[in-house]
């Protein structure tokens, strides 16, 4: 059957819509993966529900390999490679036959290589082309990730001699080194596996005895790998060189791109940063993966009303919307979903960002280059003079870019931007510190909004937790919550590194200027006075919505605690 008549299918069964399935069609295009895995992707579609849907379509059984443990004589059978070129997996045996499961049951090209490659008769059941996907990873992940034992293999350390301080050479031999296929492999495998692993950023750092690679994942760092010190330059120059920087020059930061093409259409990007420490060149890489950027604002976390009031907000023809928080509490992928969301033919979108994180169809992403004077404020001058709609400005840092886009807010276009302040109130007094005056802030501001990123718990291992009223209390619940709660928390199992949390969740402070905090902001009020009016209009605060997402049972109350204050003074 073609994805176009199962995309058809769908409609007609009212599982998914004609706009998500001409978007997922879009995405399917352009990734080249299949239809079904692209609805789960975009989230339109359960995968639990496309495999429902495929069993009753092929008339095979569906299964849930998640509850499956296969055995590893069986996965012997199949290579990893026929898995991936066919998207399958073998389940189990019985006698002649060998129970397979396909994303697509009618592939008869499939089973005949299965059943030419095995001589078993092949017994096709269903599942969903991301469940298959996720247990090739899990099962044959032995095959994939390589070792550091066997990366160092019959790898002489003692042929290596770095002079230490030899910082004005050429980089001739670093780059000699760093061309080594161990080092290569060591670095490709340190990609790689954070990949893998789902890790949002890698630190490689030196110190005087010791070289250390971590990753962050879910928001927190976990240590990697320790490779040889004698190594710690060579290892830091092929990044560089794979990032197109300059390796001979060791004494000032630099910055720079690495892109990767993993099969099947995939690209992954990594933002590069160098910084000169004591003991050498310390090395962050953001990973950047565009089919991971979630924009569909319904599945950030926004609560019910906090998101009608940013909708609301956005789509107000003038004014400025600002999105607050620290760097990594997911501010970004807010904007981009936001400017998503305002994407249409009938708009003009100009963005001012430092770095250009990801590229956006229909939209002017301008990357800033404050070394030839390409600055915010340069760049918002120059967006007024090309019939703009909506601009958006990667963050506010002087009085000259909030006094441009304030005036830009107040002469008929949409303003998106950022600012790095702790909570919606105090972005206010950022502001006014900024030399902006009180009148204009309350004549420009839509809506403001503060955003922190909360792990959540893994699915798999989720377990009610003990009810701990005097901990809940001092937490911020309010008596009403505790009673009847159900407070869960995350054993710990295989697929969350028995950590107990699996992904993240936003939290959010959306915060209105409503006709009284616009009088409160005039009369010169403080941000604890600000925040106080806020609360008794019925906002949330971080706080609040940290309490909402662990009474949902997405979230524990360690984890509110850790990335939120209390809202008592």
């Amino acid at each position: 059957m073609s994805s176009d008549r199962i995309g058809e299918l769908l409609v007609r069964q009212k599982l998914i819509s004609l706009q998500q399935l001409r978007k997922a069609q879009e995405t399917q295009r352009k990734d080249g993966t299949s239809l079904g895995f692209a609805l789960a992707k975009m989230g339109f579609i359960s995968d639990e529900q496309i495999t429902d849907f495929l069993s009753q379509q092929y008339k095979v059984q569906a299964v849930d390999l998640r509850e499956y443990e296969i055995d590893p004589e069986v996965l012997k059978l199949i290579s990893q490679e026929m898995c991936e070129r066919h998207k399958i997996i073998p389940v189990s045996r019985a006698g002649s036959s060998l129970i397979v499961a396909m994303a697509d049951p009618s592939n008869l090209h499939a089973i005949d290589d299965i059943k030419f490659t095995t001589g078993y008769n092949v017994e096709p059941v269903v599942s969903s082309e991301a469940s298959i996907t996720e247990a090739i990873e899990r099962y044959y992940a032995h095959e994939t990730n390589i070792s550091y034992d066997e990366i160092m293999e019959g790898f002489d350390e003692e042929e290596i001699e770095f002079a230490e301080e030899d910082l004005e050479g050429d980089g001739i031999d670093l780059e000699k080194l760093s061309e080594d296929a161990p080092v290569i492999r060591l670095c490709n495998a340190i990609l790689l596996s954070a990949i893998k692993k789902g890790a949002s950023d890698i630190h490689m750092e030196p110190y005087e005895k010791m070289l250390r690679v971590r990753y962050r994942i879910d928001g927190v760092l976990h240590d990697e790998m320790h490779p040889p010190m004698k190594l710690k330059n060579a290892i830091c120059s092929r990044f560089k060189i794979m990032a197109s920087l300059d390796i001979s020059e060791r004494r000032l930061p630099q910055d720079g791109r690495i892109k990767l093409k993993l099969g099947k259409g995939r690209e992954m990007d990594f933002r590069v940063s160098s910084l000169p420490t004591i003991w050498g060149e310390k090395i962050v890489m953001r990973l950047l993966d565009k089919g991971n950027l979630q924009l569909d604002m319904t599945k950030l976390g926004f609560e019910q009303k906090a998101l009608a009031d940013f909708m609301h907000a956005i789509h107000k023809p003038f004014g400025m919307v600002l999105v607050t928080g620290p760097t990594g509490s997911g501010k970004t992928t807010t904007l981009y979903s936001a400017l998503s969301d305002l994407n249409k033919v009938t708009t003009n979108i100009s963005t001012a960002e430092d770095p250009v994180e990801y590229n956006l169809m229909g939209i002017n992403q301008v990357q800033m280059h404050e070394d030839i004077g390409l600055n915010f404020a340069a760049a918002l001058r120059s967006f007024l003079r090309q019939d703009p709609d909506i601009i958006m400005v990667g963050e506010i840092r002087d009085f000259e870019t909030g006094e441009i886009a304030v005036k830009a807010a107040l002469t008929g276009h949409l303003v998106l931007s950022t600012l790095h302040t702790n909570d919606a109130p105090a972005t206010i007094s950022r502001l006014l510190n900024m030399g902006v005056e009180p009148f204009l802030v309350t004549a420009s501001v839509n809506l403001i909004l503060a955003q922190r990123l909360a792990r959540k718990i893994c699915v798999e291992c989720k377990t009610e937790a003990p009810l701990d009223a005097e901990a809940l209390a001092l937490a911020g619940f309010r008596d009403e919550q505790i009673k009847g709660a159900r407070i869960m928390k995350g054993a710990g199992c295989r697929t969350c590194g028995d950590s107990g949390y699996k992904g993240r969740i936003a939290l959010y402070e959306v915060m209105p200027l409503t006709d009284r905090i616009k009088e409160m902001v005039l009369q010169g009020a403080s941000a604890a006075e600000l925040k106080q009016e806020m609360i008794a209009e019925g906002i949330n605060t971080l706080r609040m919505s940290g309490i909402n997402k662990c009474l949902d049972g997405v979230t524990t109350v360690e984890e509110v605690c850790r990335v939120t204050m209390s809202d008592k003074s």
